[in-house]
């Protein structure tokens, strides 16, 4: 099983099925953290694809709004060339209704020079999968 279907997947309970566990909050900081990062970084289309769910909408810093058809294309024709990344999470709700709120500060190092960005995401648990459904950007900021 792919690390990626492991931290997606989680024990479900008999009578409550999309109530949180420990298990969802590994596999939610390991889709924002590792697996939402990496399918950028290597232009997987596929990953992407597992992350995202069908409905996912995600609004930039200029507040242009993006559907999941948008983000997969632009993934395919554009190759993050960073030298590093990693997100720092600020803001980690796990409701029992089966939707979790992410928030945090995306750090980016390109051509040596760093920027930070703020971000927001709204996950749902669809049976045992956690899908990202929304994603806001804003704050985009160079450290001079």
């Amino acid at each position: 099983m792919s690390l990626l279907a492991t931290a997606c997947t989680t024990e479900r309970s008999v009578n409550h099925p999309n109530l949180p566990s420990t298990k969802d909050k590994e596999a939610l900081r390991y889709l924002k953290e590792v697996a939402w990062p990496e399918a950028y970084a290597k232009q997987d289309t596929i990953l992407l694809d597992r992350i995202l769910d069908d409905n996912f909408v995600m609004i930039d810093h200029a507040g242009n709004w993006y559907t999941k058809k948008d983000e997969l294309a632009w993934i395919k024709e554009n190759a993050t060339q960073n030298d590093s990344f990693y997100f720092e999470i600020k803001r980690f709700d796990l409701l029992e209704n089966g939707t979790a709120i992410i928030c945090g500060t995306g750090h980016v190092v390109k051509d040596s020079v760093k920027s930070t960005y703020q971000s927001s995401n709204i996950f749902i648990k669809r049976d045992t999968l956690w899908k990202a459904v929304q994603s806001h950007v804003s704050g985009i900021e160079q450290e001079k």
